[in-house]
Parts: structure tokens; sequence; C-alpha cells
């Protein structure tokens, strides 16, 4: 741990920092140039095959658990519209941030009751394949047992290493694992030198507290540093976590394209040689246009598709409707309105990364253990229509539609209903799941088999209803095939039809 280094210079830090960034080897199979990195697979089968993954934002920002992960950065906005509320409160609260800045919350974060095992049993019952914590969040603590930073987990805080046991228990399970990673917007400093103008997460520091920028450790935490130095710091903290703990997914969020282009083309070459060389198919998660889309796979924070996506995507979200990190007024949201989306986007070619929510001292509370367990009860009877398919011919049909981006994704002002119906596949297999118990007697027609001019239609062989020994009257038309609701419908929030196919056409289907 970062025992020797507990009240180390920043220029201590620095020099083990650039040890910790290995070079370039021309032997390795992929080198720093886009050109190189192409030839990597960007989404792997497995990561196709697993449709779900649980992460969680937990770190010092739930010990005050007021308004969101931000408050590390709220909580000074003394002099800005958007965070007054926060700074009024932690000034109410806690007193002047110049007195009791953000790392006064450091030994109050416990983690006395974080349980890995248990953890990550709950996100297996949920039906996660993969999953792990934001490894770091903007605030600039590492939530790993590093030698790169004193502001770590393993030395400060909970005093455990949080990935590390996280990882274990996950590899235990057979699950892969993933690392999320914010804190290319840690740094303090000036985009352009001539203006005085500072960006990073603590810019209100800057300007309204800069005094407590005078302590040299402090400012590591904040991301004070010159630029220089904050890029291979970095770099060092993601080649350390590869190199420690070896993720399966890493995922950015924002503010990766502030990263020069060589720098993420070489954090790039040395995460897929390492993985290589560890016989791992490993992925890297973006936003916006912060990589080439052929290299790794895009991430749409709260998002998704309007339409069925040529490439594999990723959606960020979360089981609440407010803050990703725990708040005392957090709302979360019913299981059905989780499931909908989900099944969505996994409609459309997506994957989903769900976040939760846990508490400073390591709880995760019921009533998001709730939801996750609903959420895995579901996949349990229906899961054959979710894992390991791939998308059909259209991605379904219906009322209820959502837009394309980030925060466009999740329908919650309007509830799918069971007009909705949305498709996957397997093989020569369609499943067609319609978004809510239909009413007995009712006819759903299935568009996606409908007469078409320019080929023959799908030539269906039997549909069967998952979860169910009632018959299931159905027939096919030039409309689509057509089914008759069963007098008992074997669940409120979803069915899910299975369609057996002849060979004739399935054979045909484009592969996405």
């Amino acid at each position: 741990m970062f025992t020797t280094l507990r009240a180390a210079s920043a220029a201590t830090v620095f020099a083990l920092a650039l040890l910790a960034c290995p070079a370039a080897d021309a032997a390795e199979p992929y080198q720093p140039t886009w050109e190189s990195l192409r030839t990597h697979t960007p989404a792997p089968e497995w990561f196709r095959d697993a449709k779900l993954g649980i992460y969680f934002h937990w770190g010092v920002y739930s010990v005050p658990a007021f308004g969101n992960e931000w408050y590390p950065r709220t909580m000074f906005g003394k002099n800005n519209d958007s965070d007054r509320w926060s700074y009024d409160h932690h000034v109410q609260t806690y007193g002047d941030p110049a007195e009791y800045p953000y790392e006064r919350f450091v030994p109050q974060f416990t983690a006395e009751h974080f349980d890995a095992d248990a953890w990550v049993e709950l996100f297996q019952q949920a039906g996660a394949r993969f999953v792990g914590p934001v490894a770091e969040h903007h605030d600039g603590f590492a939530m790993w047992d590093s030698d790169v930073t004193p502001w770590n987990a393993a030395d400060r805080g909970p005093q455990r290493d949080i990935l590390g046991e996280i990882a274990a228990a996950a590899r235990q399970r057979d699950m892969k694992l993933v690392a999320t990673f914010h804190h290319a917007r840690n740094n303090l400093w000036q985009k352009d030198p001539a203006k005085d103008e500072w960006t990073g997460h603590y810019s209100h520091v800057k300007r309204d507290f800069p005094q407590l920028l005078d302590d040299p450790e402090r400012a590591l935490l904040y991301g004070y540093m010159p630029r220089d130095k904050f890029l291979t710091f970095w770099r060092a903290k993601l080649d350390e976590v590869i190199d420690r703990y070896s993720p399966d997914i890493i995922y950015f969020d924002s503010w990766l394209d502030e990263i020069p282009e060589d720098q993420r083309q070489q954090f790039v070459a040395h995460y897929f040689n390492h993985a290589a060389a560890h016989d791992q198919q490993v992925l890297v998660a973006f936003k916006q246009e912060d990589l080439p889309i052929d290299v790794g796979v895009l991430d749409l924070e709260k998002g998704g598709m309007a339409e069925l996506a040529e490439r594999p995507w990723l959606t960020d979200d979360t089981v609440s409707y407010g803050s990703w990190c725990y708040t005392r007024d957090l709302r979360i949201k019913p299981t059905k309105v989780v499931l909908h989306s989900f099944i969505d986007i996994i409609s459309k070619n997506g994957q989903l990364m769900l976040n939760v929510s846990p508490k400073a001292d390591g709880t995760i509370p019921a009533e998001q253990q709730s939801v996750l367990r609903e959420l895995g009860a579901w996949l349990a009877k229906y899961g054959e229509a979710v894992y390991e398919t791939r998308p059909f011919v259209m991605y379904g049909h219906g009322p209820t539609q959502t837009g394309k981006g980030h925060f466009g994704g999740i329908a919650t002002d309007k509830p799918y209903t069971a007009d909705d119906v949305r498709y996957t596949r397997r093989g020569a297999t369609v499943y067609a799941i319609q978004l809510g118990a239909p009413q007995p007697g009712s006819t759903i027609v299935l568009q996606a088999f409908a007469k078409q001019d320019d080929a023959a239609p799908f030539d269906v062989k039997q549909v069967k209803l998952l979860g169910s020994d009632e018959p299931i009257k159905w027939s096919q038309t030039d409309a689509g095939v057509e089914i008759t609701a069963p007098a008992n419908p074997p669940d409120e929030m979803a069915v899910v039809y299975r369609i057996d196919l002849n060979n004739r056409r399935a054979s045909q289907i484009h592969e996405r």
C-alpha cells in the first residue's frame, strides 16, 4: 500500500507515476496507432452475450449524501448560480468550505458494512454478467490499493482495496470485471494560458478558495498541477489498475477528449497488449467521439438508439431517477421501468450497465436490492430471450418510442405497455417480448413476420409462451403472426413468446 508515501512530496509521486507507464514494445501485437488498434475486436462475443452488467457510484461523495456525486465540486459553488444551493447546504451543515473542505469527508467514508462477496452475489442474482466499481470519479479519490496516489481507499477512509475485493468475488463466480474512470476531468488547469479561466472538477476552489491549494497533498487530490504532470498521473493510474487487476472492461466518462490523442493511443495499446498476454478479450467503452468507433464501444449515458444499430453499443443507467450516488432523498425506479428499458436496449443491439448507489457505510438500501432481485427473478424465468441473443430483422414496434443519444433512451414519461413489442433472436428462434401483460383474449400482431414485397415471409413452425403450459392460438397472415393472448398471462411486467422458424429463410438473417 501507499505507506511509504503517506507524506510524500508531489515530485516523488510523479516519479513513481513515470515508472508506472510502460513503454511500447515493437514486438507486442498492438502499437499505439489507430491503424494497429483497429485490428482488435471492439466488442468481444462474451460482452454481446452478457447483455447486463452492474456497477456502483460509491466513494467519498457518498458521505454527505446530498445533491449528487458532484458534491465535491458544488460544495464550493459560493459564486456560482447553479451550484449555490449546494454551497449553502454545506455551510449550514458543516461550515465554511475553507474550514471544512472535501477531504474532511474521507475519514467518514468508513464502509464498515461493505461485503464484496455479498454485493457480487446480489449482482449475480440480478442477472448481471459483469460487475465493478467506479474506480475513480472526478474527485480524485482512487477505489483501489494504489502506489501512484496517496488518495486511495486502501490507505484512507475504508482502508480496503475495494476494486481488488470486488474483482476476487467476481472471478470466483466466473463473472467479468469492469472498472470505470472519470478522472480525465480532475485536472485543475488553464486550457488557454493567456486567459485567467480554470477548468476541472474543482474550478470553484481556484476561483473562491485558492488558499486550499497551498497544501501540496490536497492539491494532488484536487488535480491542481501542471498539465504534463497530470497527464502522466492520469495514465499511471490506468496502467496500475490494468497491471494489478486485469479488468475485462474499462469505461471512460466524458472529457476523455481532453487527453491528447497520443496518450489515448498509448493507453489503449497497453491495455490490449496486457490482455493479449493474459489471454483476455477486453473492450474499452467511451462517450461522444473520444475514441474511434471501430476501436471501442460507444456508450450513451442514460441513452439509447431510436432504431436498430449496426454496431454493438452500451448504455449506462441507474436504478434511480436522480443522482448516481446515494443521497438521502434518492427516488428509485419501479422494476418494470428498468426491465422495459433493458429489453428495448438489447433489441437494438445494445447492452446495459446498471448503476446502484450504496451508502457510505457499505450497505445497499433495501429498495435498490428489491429492484435487483425482481429484475433477476424475471431473467431467471425468461433469460433465454436475453442472454446470447442477437437482434432480429427489426427491433420491434408499438406506440412508445425512445429518443436517440445521451439521456434520450429511457421512456419514463410515457411508460411502455402491452402494445409495445421488442424482438431478439437466437439462431432460428425469435423471441417477441410484450412489454406488459396483455388483456386475456386480446390480439397482438407480430409485424416482423409480415408479408414482404421483396422476400418471402418467415416460415413460422410454432409459437410458445414462455413460463406457461397454456396452448397459444396463433396464425400467420400477410400482416404478421397474429397471437391471441392467453387467459392467464404468466407475468405482469413482460411476457415472452418463443417463435421457432423453419430454416428456409432463417439462415438468411443478416448478422449484426
